[in-house]
């Protein structure tokens, strides 16, 4: 029987500063646009959270089905280590799930009833990540929807709620804060490029190589940090989230360093830090403007 310490590992409380990042700077943009509402904002909050958490006890229990997870770098899983057993940890997604669903529909009570087929597609996008017939996250698309999903449909997905309205600022303003996610993505699949190529899981990190793969990385800070620089350029406060660069420089050098294996765990850790500090910082900068 799993602990409640292990159940906390197991929701991956790293990973958490994808799903309040873009919150922050969905806010910044909405108070940016005079739209702010406390409501709307704290909902938006609760969804990401709680979706953040069922991916990732969803994606526990689909590896853990499939085997990928047996042989790990990373943290301990629950049913790969055989703490759990495959349905408790379903049943625990399932619950994340229900969360998120009654903090949406909430949200959409609040502004636009159109937000819950959002709602609902982000539930089946963070489902067949790794679960289901044809996960996309064994197929080298896993980037490309953590950008969507955790850039654009995050952050103006709680414009939206707050403002009733679609502006630029807001699409703007998710670009550089989904690559900073995206970044994290990159930094955890590298950390586990070789045991997912031994078990056939294709993630981007197995098909550029581990090379590739650091520049990747590199690249993505460097991009996000520059389109916040040139949002500030227009919103000049948005420029305190330039303030978080320092934090980009040690997991950046650890990865083009060389770092493998557990030394990436701590890369991990501080691009969570580096994302969360930037979607903070970026948001307020934005409210301010």
């Amino acid at each position: 029987m799993a602990t409640a310490a292990q159940w906390l590992e197991g929701a991956r409380p790293r990973t958490l500063p994808a799903a309040v990042a873009p919150v922050f700077v969905g806010t910044g943009a909405a108070a940016a646009l005079d739209g702010f509402r406390l409501g709307p904002a704290v909902l938006a909050l609760v969804v990401a959270l709680a979706l953040q958490v069922a991916v990732n006890y969803a994606n526990d229990y689909s590896d853990g089905r499939r085997g990928t997870d047996a042989d790990r770098v990373g943290p301990m899983r629950l049913v790969g280590s055989g703490v759990a057993s495959p349905r408790q940890v379903l049943v625990a997604a399932v619950l994340a799930f229900a969360v998120a669903a009654l903090a949406g529909l909430g949200l959409a009570a609040l502004s636009s009833w159109w937000l819950v087929a959002v709602g609902a597609v982000c539930i089946l996008a963070a489902w067949t990540y790794t679960g289901g017939p044809v996960p996309y996250g064994y197929r080298a698309l896993g980037e490309v929807f953590v950008f969507v999903f955790f850039g654009p449909v995050a952050v103006v997905g709680t414009t939206f709620a707050q403002t009733r309205s679609l502006d630029g600022l807001a699409v703007a303003a998710a670009v550089p804060i989904g690559l900073l996610i995206v970044a994290l993505l990159v930094v955890n699949n590298l950390r586990d490029v070789h045991g997912d190529a031994a078990v056939g899981k294709r993630t981007l990190a197995v098909l550029m190589g581990e090379q590739p793969t650091r520049v990747l990385f590199t690249a993505l800070a460097v991009a996000a940090f520059v389109l916040v620089a040139l949002i500030g350029a227009a919103r000049p406060w948005a420029l305190l989230g330039l303030l978080a660069l320092p934090l980009a420089v040690p997991p950046v050098r650890v990865v083009l360093r060389g770092g493998t294996g557990p030394v990436l765990i701590g890369a991990l850790k501080a691009t969570g830090q580096l994302t969360l500090v930037t979607g903070v910082l970026f948001g307020a900068g934005l409210a301010l403007s």
